[in-house]
Parts: C-alpha cells; sequence; structure tokens
C-alpha cells in the first residue's frame, strides 16, 4: 500500500524540526563553552590566528547560519503551508493564528541572538557572554515549545492530504 502525499509533509516537517532542535544543540553547547571557557584574551588570540576554530568565530557563525535558517523556515511555513492549512481545515485558523504569532515571537528571539553573538565578537565581555547564553535559552524555550505545538496540532491535517489543497 502506498503512503499518502501527505505523510511525506509530516516526515520532511518532522526532519526539518530534528534539524532545528540538533542545531539549536550545537550553539547552546558552543555559547556554554563560550561562557565557561577560555580567558578574553586567549580567545581573542586565536579568533586572530584561526578565524574559523576560535569559540566566538564558531558560535557567531553557527548562530548566524541557524538563525537564518529558522527565519527561512518559518517563513516558508508562513507564505505556503499555514495558508494550505488554512484552506484545509478552516478549524486550524485559531491553531495557524498562533503559529504566525509564534514565528513573530521566535523572530525576535532569534534577533537578539545574532545581536549578541555579534556584539560578543566585537567586545568579549562576562556580560556579553551572560547575554548570549540568556538569548539563547530564551530562543530554546520559545522554539522548542513552538515545535512541540506545531507537530502536535498539524500533523492529524497533513497526514490526511492527499496533495496540496487548493491546487490540483
Amino acid at each position: 500500500m502506498q503512503s499518502r502525499p501527505g505523510e511525506h509533509l509530516v516526515k520532511e516537517l518532522l526532519w526539518v524540526h530534528g534539524m532545528i532542535r540538533r542545531d539549536l544543540d550545537t550553539v547552546r553547547r558552543l555559547a556554554d563553552e563560550v561562557a565557561a571557557g577560555t580567558a578574553p584574551r586567549e580567545i581573542r588570540a586565536e579568533i586572530a590566528s584561526l578565524q574559523t576554530n576560535g569559540p566566538l568565530w564558531k558560535l557567531r557563525v553557527n548562530c548566524l547560519y541557524y538563525c537564518r535558517f529558522v527565519h527561512s523556515h518559518h517563513g516558508a511555513e508562513d507564505w505556503m503551508l499555514f495558508p494550505a492549512l488554512r484552506r484545509a481545515d478552516p478549524a486550524l485558523d485559531p491553531v495557524v493564528d498562533k503559529l504566525e504569532a509564534d514565528h513573530r515571537l521566535v523572530s525576535g528571539h532569534l534577533d537578539e541572538v545574532e545581536a549578541a553573538a555579534d556584539d560578543l565578537v566585537r567586545h568579549d565581555s562576562a556580560e556579553g557572554r551572560r547575554r548570549v547564553v540568556a538569548a539563547l535559552g530564551t530562543l530554546a524555550e520559545h522554539l522548542l515549545a513552538h515545535l512541540d505545538y506545531e507537530e502536535k496540532n498539524i500533523t492529524p491535517t497533513l497526514r490526511e492530504w492527499a496533495g496540496w489543497p487548493g491546487f490540483r
């Protein structure tokens, strides 16, 4: 028996969310290493000599990549998936409203992570390190709750799709 096209959408959604969770773990680990690690002078020297291997450089690059990826994923959901969900099942409107509001909230947290990482690279300080760790903690809290809510509330509808609603 062949699986429904909607099941493939669910698998892709869960795959992307899995990458988001994995990469969030990576950038949080890097932030913890920076917060608890090397003295600022050693970090600066490592960045100057190794650019792409210093912990602050890695943190900044990974944060920027991660933040842009999540922004892009949420943008695609807002533009393509959520309107299709609304067409397929108007009873999901309150769920989609919450997911869209979550995207705006998470976007602000992603922007704070980027700003904190940039500031830390420019001006290494204990406060800057705490800011990065706090920003990533706040992002993780909201983003993980959002992913769980989204998966719980939309995967049953996605699984039923025989094709993309509204398109033939």
